[in-house]
């Protein structure tokens, strides 16, 4: 028998989105999970269709070689639907606990939170990339009670709720749930007397210093990733990670977009009707810029390879130059009678003034059309 489209299985359009597809895999599940539907054959191959339909979509890989191949494109690899073990990995993924007292699986623990560092930089650091130091705060084993969190001469007990395992059953209609338990909050065990230094917690806030390797290229934004550097897990459960999230400061001179910079060159009035040269920084040193004669404000100047190298692709921006004539100040008599003199030869400026004079026009034709 031919296999259902998997969107169709799962009533959700072509261009749903991961949440869509989760919400209408998690309300299939429960219309058609086997502890609801006991002895239902036909239930159980629909829940079976609908698992397997769930692992290619919520998978972006496999999804697109099925949006392209159909189920061709996906070869034997989605479903393995033969049997209840299967299907109960990715229905645990969704659900959690609420069925693992079939399952057997006890008390998992708690993985720490993921924490977050800013990081500033300079914007030379985060081109040429540095080796640092960091001091995070942290939560270290009270030395007192030696992390048990009792008061010395005293032990935990086990919870005489949950007997020690951290969790509770209870029987709600057709499922036996499995919740964490509400006396030791998934502990599994109590303090009577708790530790004086660290009041029951077993850990003390402490400072530990990080080694951070900063490849070349980083810009604002970016993140690296510390594995198991952040909060420590609870009950066995494994540490979250540190992120170091970049800042990097604003430059004086450069700004930067992607992996070209880019700066403004301000020259006198003399240097750009006439040309010359001048030296321009860059973050290898300083480079010669040859200006052109009768150079305007706003023209770029293009030095190639002078940028930043790509922390992703590798590749090397440049540098743009940006030209700003600038207006002489602070003009002596002398010079403002000789820059008269000079105004004066230029006549009406036609030949001198291009774009000016292309503008005068414009604007004489724009009051033209609005008198007739």
């Amino acid at each position: 028998m031919s296999k259902r489209d998997y969107y169709e299985v799962l009533d959700v359009a072509r261009d749903a989105d991961d949440g869509a597809i989760k919400k209408a895999y998690r309300r299939l599940a429960m219309k058609y999970h086997p502890d609801r539907n006991p002895g239902d054959q036909e239930a159980e191959e629909h829940f079976k269709e609908c698992k397997e339909a769930y692992e290619v979509l919520s998978d972006s890989s496999k999804r697109t070689a099925y949006d392209r191949f159909g189920h061709a494109g996906i070869g034997n690899g989605a479903g393995g639907g033969s049997g209840m073990g299967g299907f109960r990995d990715v229905f645990d993924d969704l659900f959690g606990d609420i069925f693992g007292a079939r399952g057997g699986a006890g008390h998992r623990g708690y993985r720490g939170a993921d924490l977050r560092y800013s990081l500033d930089l300079s914007l030379e650091e985060a081109v040429a990339g540095k080796t640092t130091t960091i001091e995070i705060p942290t939560a270290e084993p009270c030395e007192t009670c030696h992390g048990s969190g009792a008061k010395p001469g005293t032990s935990p007990i086990a919870c005489t709720t949950c007997h020690g395992t951290g969790q509770v059953r209870m029987t709600q209609g057709f499922f036996s749930v499995q919740q964490t338990c509400p006396h030791c909050r998934g502990a599994g065990q109590l303090i009577p007397e708790r530790c004086g230094t660290c009041h029951g917690a077993g850990k003390v806030r402490g400072e530990k210093t990080l080694s951070v390797k900063i490849p070349p290229g980083v810009d604002s934004g970016d993140r690296i990733r510390l594995s198991g550097e952040g909060e420590p897990g609870e009950g066995g459960g494994g540490s979250g990670d540190l992120y170091v999230e970049i800042r990097v400061r604003e430059h004086e001179i450069f700004t930067r977009e992607g992996s070209h910079l880019y700066c403004e060159v301000p020259i006198g009035f003399g240097s750009a009707a006439l040309g010359g040269e001048l030296e321009v920084p860059t973050l290898d040193g300083r480079v010669n810029l040859k200006i052109p004669p009768e150079t305007q404000t706003g023209k770029l100047f293009r030095l190639r390879g002078k940028g930043v190298r790509s922390v992703r692709s590798g590749e090397v921006g440049d540098l743009l130059c940006r030209v700003v004539v600038e207006t002489p100040v602070n003009l002596t008599r002398k010079q403002k009678e000789i820059l008269r003199q000079f105004d004066a030869t230029l006549g009406n400026g036609g030949d001198h003034s291009p774009r000016a004079t292309s503008w005068f026009d414009g604007v004489k034709r724009f009051f033209e059309e609005m008198r007739q």
